[in-house]
C-alpha cells in the first residue's frame, strides 16, 4: 500500500476488518490489469458478452429486414 496510514487504521476509518481490507487488497492487485466494476468501464469478459449481444440484436435486424424484403419481392412476382 502506498498510504502513510497503517492498514489497521485504514480498516478503523472504513469500519471493515482487517481481513476483509486486506481481501481487497488482495483482489486489487490480481485485477491490477481490469478496471474496477462499477467505474464506466468493462472487464474484457463482460465488454465482450455486450459486443456479442449488440452483434445478435443487429443480425436479428438485419433479417427483419431480408424477410420484409422477400415479403415485398414475392409479392411482386404474384
Amino acid at each position: 500500500m502506498e498510504s502513510m496510514k497503517p492498514a489497521s487504521q485504514v480498516a478503523l476509518e472504513l469500519d471493515v476488518s482487517l481481513k476483509t481490507l486486506y481481501g481487497w487488497i488482495l483482489k486489487f492487485k490480481e485485477d491490477l490489469a481490469t478496471p474496477f466494476v462499477g467505474s464506466g468501464n468493462l472487464k474484457p469478459a463482460a465488454k465482450a458478452l455486450r459486443d456479442l449481444e449488440r452483434e445478435i440484436r443487429e443480425l436479428r435486424e438485419e433479417n427483419a429486414i431480408l424477410k420484409k424484403a422477400a415479403r415485398i419481392f414475392m409479392n411482386d412476382r404474384k
